[in-house]
């Protein structure tokens, strides 16, 4: 009978485990001691164990057996050895399963352990067993259910084995291991905590009054204001209250949205400026409609928080033959109505072919003194228009073409195009160039939502990536993780977080009377709801011109022109790397690696490579699998706690991935 099972586990040896070759691809090794020649001397030999060994994401499981060779009947005694290496992960406690070769079970009297301890990072686990010929089988199945885990869990399958020879066939001892590694929330001491007062605010457009109070006004119709970035407070009734009857009924004279519920409900995502030469605060608004009916209005206040009135609209979408006088249309091209609004319009639904939805407003001022527009979202691109200062509506003495990529009424097409995501344009001009701020993907949590730049030396383009490519699209193509456009970040969760940051878009950015630049955003996360808040992270230009943003919220740090000394920065460091292809359909995101900076310019551990900094300068380069990596070094507070920590931001050069650091605290 065991003759016949024997023969029947050496068929299956040679079946998905069983050859003395490790797992193709598993990055396994397999050592096994092979007898030496008979030695001269006539003392005993320790007969030689067989073992394995197998290392994946930092966790080493080994087994062993104490002989390879064993006589029919005789026990085959085992050591399973479970090692985490993996820092900030724990193992979590969970069933495992025997596979051995059929005929192969627990020896007489023993019973097979088969449950892996918790295992936090540096421990280790050791499990020992006896197996004999005709044993009885070990449950194939694990019974029960995983230790309960925070959600940031990540299950993986390793597959321990030995080959030996019993009673001259050849069996297999062997496990397999269903690894729960669980990512644990690194905690501070409740004096160290510091966490910001955030405010719920979308789309949220920055400014500053001369008083030195900061605010920011957002979709429907809300505000918050702040002293110092970091504190908000919620003022959306202030907002909502400047705003007249009359004032609402003047910004729906064209765009009439009865569907919204709330007056405000169609009203997105305000920008704010103070105009120099009206001396009035002025708010462009997006009112957005149905039948691609959508404009840009003007709404202006002698104070930040109003009364604001109606100052006229900046631009109209929508419109066909039988309502484009209702526009300022006939004032750019004549009363004749072009062809090319009904060849692509809004009666044969192609409106969004080559036009744009008229939201999403950014108005700047150029080095210059002249005051610019952009606009647009998805569909038809993003498109750029100069406006009158001494008005702050369209400046109707600058003619635009009309060709694939400007339209004479709309303006001058800087991005986007052919229904390519992206919205949310932002330009603001920082050291030597205007960069071009753009979102791309959808905003809710799932869907990708990212901050993408771009940077031109004009105002109105052409805008570039750090690589050369167009900010325009003439051809549709699928961009949200399209690697064109430098990703400021994307999804990511350091250790200290509870919940990842995701879907994080449609920001303005500043640069502060101290010479400080901002972007300023909505972010929302992996709670499993669609709440967003308001964050600031402070901007820097590495020595390649680009923008690269501060790892944490800002909280008043400050780059140090002079920059640090190897010393100071060396040591060890939580990294994320932000990869293009997260999973954000299933709220992925990017979580810290750990590597140590030596002061000899080495890089080791889970990215290995070189470093080093520009004397005198705050630049930092790093060289990981032949890409460099261009930032600036600062210490900055770990998000949501007073701990200062040194930290590091870089560009890819050729890659255009983001990658921070963070030097890792006890």
């Amino acid at each position: 009978m065991l003759a016949a099972m024997l023969a029947v586990a050496s068929a299956l040896a040679g079946c998905g485990a069983g050859s003395g070759n490790a797992p193709s691809g598993s990055g396994a090794e397999q050592t096994q001691e092979q007898p030496g020649a008979e030695p001269e001397s006539t003392a005993p030999e320790k007969e030689a164990a067989a073992g394995y060994s197998e290392t994946k994401n930092d966790v080493t499981v080994t087994l062993s057996t104490d002989k390879e060779s064993y006589d029919a009947g005789e026990e085959i005694h085992f050591t399973l050895t479970v090692e985490n290496g993996r820092d900030g992960w724990t193992i979590a406690g969970r069933k495992f399963y025997y596979s051995c070769s059929e005929g192969l079970g627990a020896a007489n009297g023993t019973e097979l352990d088969n449950k892996l301890p918790q295992l936090k990072t540096g421990e280790n686990a050791t499990i020992t067993g006896s197996l004999v010929g005709g044993g009885e089988a070990p449950e194939k199945v694990p019974t029960g259910s995983p230790a309960a885990t925070v959600s940031a869990s990540e299950i993986f399958t390793m597959r321990p084995y030995v080959q030996v020879v019993y009673g001259g066939e050849t069996m297999n001892v062997r496990m397999v291991l269903n690894i729960e590694m669980v990512e644990m929330v690194q905690q501070f001491a409740s004096s160290q905590l510091h966490k910001a007062k955030t405010i719920s605010c979308h789309d949220p457009s920055i400014f500053k009054d001369f008083d030195g109070t900061y605010y920011v006004f957002g979709t429907h119709i809300t505000s918050s204001s702040s002293q110092d970035l970091f504190d908000w407070t919620t003022q959306d009734d202030v907002f909502r209250g400047a705003l007249s009857e009359e004032t609402r009924e003047q910004i729906r004279a064209w765009n009439k949205d009865d569907q919204n519920g709330d007056w405000f409900g169609y009203l997105w995502a305000p920008d704010i400026i103070y105009n120099t030469a009206m001396q009035k605060y002025c708010i462009y608004l997006s009112a957005d409609g149905d039948d691609w009916k959508s404009n840009i209005v003007l709404l202006t206040a002698d104070a930040v928080n109003g009364p604001y009135e109606y100052a006229g609209s900046v631009v109209y979408g929508g419109f066909d033959e039988s309502n484009f006088t209702e526009t300022d249309l006939p004032q750019v091209v004549g009363d004749t109505f072009p062809d090319r609004y009904v060849k692509n319009g809004v009666g044969n639904k192609k409106w969004g072919d080559e036009y744009p939805n008229c939201i999403d407003p950014c108005v700047f001022y150029d080095e210059e003194g002249n005051l610019w527009m952009s606009y647009g979202s998805w569909s038809g691109g993003i498109f750029l228009l100069e406006l009158d200062e001494e008005t702050g509506l369209r400046d109707y003495s600058v003619a635009y073409e009309t060709n694939a990529h400007s339209d004479a009424y709309f303006g001058t097409k800087i991005a986007g195009g052919k229904y390519v995501s992206g919205e949310a344009s932002y330009i603001q001009h920082v050291g030597d160039y205007y960069y071009l701020f753009i979102s791309y993907g959808g905003l809710s949590a799932k869907e990708g939502y990212n901050i993408r730049i771009y940077r031109s030396e004009a105002p109105d383009g052409p805008y570039v990536d750090a690589l050369g490519n167009s900010a325009l699209f003439d051809t549709w193509v699928q961009n949200f993780n399209l690697s064109v456009g430098v990703r400021l970040f994307g999804a990511y969760k350091w250790r200290n977080m509870s919940t990842g940051q995701v879907a994080q878009g449609h920001n303005s950015a500043f640069v502060d009377t101290d010479g400080k630049a901002y972007i300023v955003f909505h972010t929302r996360t992996t709670g499993g709801n669609e709440f967003h808040y308001v964050k600031v992270h402070q901007l820097f230009v590495n020595k390649n011109g680009w923008l690269v943003a501060a790892p944490y919220q800002t909280d008043g740090e400050t780059l140090q022109e002079k920059g640090y000394d190897a010393a100071q920065v060396a040591g060890k460091y939580d990294v994320i790397l932000h990869q293009l292809n997260v999973d954000y359909e299933h709220l992925g995101v990017n979580k810290p690696q750990t590597v140590t900076l030596a002061e000899d310019g080495t890089i080791s551990g889970a990215y290995a490579g070189t470093w080093s900094l520009t004397d005198g300068t705050p630049y930092i380069d790093l060289v990981i699998d032949g890409v460099t990596y261009s930032g600036v070094t600062l210490e900055m507070e770990i998000e949501n706690t007073n701990v200062v920590t040194m930290t590091f931001t870089a560009l890819g050069e050729s890659n255009q991935l983001t990658i921070w650091g963070s030097k890792a605290v006890e």
